[in-house]
C-alpha cells in the first residue's frame, strides 16, 4: 500500500520540546516507521521550515519530504493557514504524479490542505485532529490564537474526511457534538517504542545526592502543559525535588517557571534542564520516583504511557486520552488542582509498595495496547476499511 501522511506543521524528523513540537511530531514519525514494517510505502509531507533537503529517508520504507509553502522558515502553526493553498497545490502535484492508495493527515490544516489537494483524485482521506479547536477554545478562551475559521474548518473536515482517527474515547464524544458521523470514527490510541522505553536500562545521574525523592515532569512548558500546577503543588510535598525537562532557547516559559518557583520559596527544589534528547527521555524517566503530567486538557498525551513503559508511576490529569490510558493503573487527578495534587503525590511517595504495583501494572498495560506494532496494524484496518485489498503491501511500488 502507498501511503501518503500529511503533516503540516509537524515534522518527524524535528527535536521534540519546542512549542510547537511534541507528541504529534513522535506520533507522525512512529506510526509511519511502523506502518513502513508492515511493508507499506509511506511518503510523509510537512512543510520546509528552513534549508531541509526536499526528501530525506527516515527509516526503511520512510520518506520525508518538505513542502515549499510560505517562506523557508520556522513559523508557529497558528501563522501556517494562509499558506494551505499552497502546500495543498504541491500536494496534489505530486499525488498526480504518483497516486497514493490513501492520505493520512495529521491537524486540522492538514487535513485541510490533503482534502484539497484529493479532490479530484479518487483517493480516500483520513483525518487524525490530535487536538480540536473547540476543546482548546473552552480551556484557554480569549488566550487562544488559533485562527478564527478553525473551528468551522475543522467541522467541515470531519464530515468530507472518508474516516476520522480518534486518538481517545473521550475524543469521540467531541467529536459527535461536531456533527462528525461517528460511524465513519475509530479509536485508535497513539504508540510508544517499547524497545525504548522499558523498565530495564541505564538511569540519568542528578546532581543531588542526598536521598530527595525526585519527581519528573517532561514536556512542552506552554501554560496548558500544566507546569504552574505542579510547581505549587511542590509547596506541599517538603522533602521533594522537582525536575523539569522541556523548553528552549530563548523561550518565555522557561524564565517564568523559575520566577513562579522562587516566588512559592521553592527555587532551591526546582531545576529546569531543558530540552532532553529523545533517546535520553527513558534514563530520564527511569530516574524518578514519580512522573507528573497535569495539562488542562489532553487529546492524547504521550508522557504518561512512555513513563508506563518505563515502570514508572504516574500521576496524571483526569482529562482526555488520560482517561484511556492512566485509569487503572496511575493515580488520577483534577487539572489546576495543586492542592490535591500534593496530597496525592505524598501519599504516593510515602508508599513505596503502591509505586512499585503501579510501575508493573503501568508496564503491563503499555506492553499490551500501545506498541507500535498493535497502532499499525489498527490504523491499517481503517485504511483497509476504505480501499479493500485491492492493493497489498507493495503492490503499488510499481505503478
Amino acid at each position: 500500500m502507498r501511503i501518503a501522511m500529511v503533516s503540516e506543521h509537524a515534522d518527524p524528523l524535528a527535536a521534540v520540546g519546542g512549542v510547537d513540537a511534541g507528541g504529534q511530531n513522535v506520533h507522525v514519525a512512529g506510526l509511519a516507521t511502523a506502518l513502513a514494517a508492515l511493508g507499506h510505502e509511506v511518503t510523509v509531507h510537512t512543510r520546509r521550515a528552513g534549508n531541509e533537503p526536499a526528501a530525506i529517508t527516515m527509516a526503511p520504507g520512510v520518506t520525508v519530504e518538505h513542502v515549499p509553502a510560505g517562506p523557508a522558515a520556522p513559523l508557529v502553526k497558528d501563522d501556517l493557514l494562509p499558506h494551505m493553498p499552497e502546500f495543498a497545490a504541491h500536494l496534489e502535484r505530486r499525488w498526480r504524479g504518483r497516486r497514493p492508495d490513501v492520505v493520512h493527515a495529521h491537524f486540522w490544516m492538514s487535513g485541510m490542505a490533503a482534502l484539497a489537494a484529493a479532490a479530484d483524485l479518487g483517493v480516500p482521506v483520513v483525518q487524525t485532529f490530535h487536538a480540536l479547536g473547540s476543546v482548546k477554545r473552552r480551556w484557554q478562551g480569549s488566550a487562544d490564537t488559533s485562527p478564527p475559521a478553525r473551528l468551522a474548518i475543522e467541522r467541515d473536515i470531519g464530515r468530507r474526511a472518508a474516516a476520522v482517527i480518534a486518538t481517545c474515547s473521550d475524543e469521540v464524544k467531541e467529536l459527535a457534538a461536531m456533527d462528525v458521523p461517528v460511524a465513519r470514527v475509530s479509536v485508535v490510541p497513539c504508540g510508544v517504542d517499547l524497545g525504548l522505553f522499558r523498565p530495564d536500562g541505564t538511569i540519568t545521574r542528578h546532581e543531588d545526592r542526598d536521598g530527595h525523592v525526585r519527581i519528573l515532569s517532561i514536556g512542552r512548558l506552554v501554560p496548558r502543559k500544566g507546569v504552574e500546577t505542579v510547581i505549587e503543588a511542590l509547596c506541599h510535598v517538603p522533602d521533594a525535588r522537582l525536575v523539569i525537562a522541556g523548553g528552549e532557547p530563548g523561550d518565555e516559559d522557561t524564565p517564568r517557571l523559575r520566577a513562579l518557583a522562587a516566588s512559592h520559596g521553592v527555587g532551591g527544589r526546582v531545576r529546569l534542564i531543558g530540552a532532553v534528547a529523545r533517546a535520553d527521555v527513558p534514563a530520564l524517566m527511569r530516574s524518578a520516583q514519580v512522573v507528573v503530567t497535569v495539562p488542562w486538557y489532553e487529546p492524547f498525551g504521550m508522557v504518561p504511557v512512555e513513563a508506563m513503559a518505563c515502570g514508572v508511576p504516574v500521576v496524571a490529569s483526569a482529562v482526555g486520552g488520560h482517561l484511556d490510558t492512566v485509569a487503572g493503573c496511575g493515580m488520577l487527578v483534577p487539572a489546576r488542582r495543586p492542592r490535591i495534587l500534593a496530597a496525592v503525590l505524598r501519599d504516593l511517595l510515602a508508599r513505596p509498595d503502591l509505586r512499585a504495583s503501579l510501575g508493573a501494572t503501568g508496564v503491563r498495560r503499555a506492553r499490551s495496547r500501545y506498541g507500535w506494532p498493535q497502532v499499525a496494524a489498527q490504523t491499517e484496518s481503517v485504511y483497509r476499511s476504505l480501499i479493500g485489498d485491492r492493493v497489498g503491501p507493495l503492490a503499488a511500488a510499481g505503478g
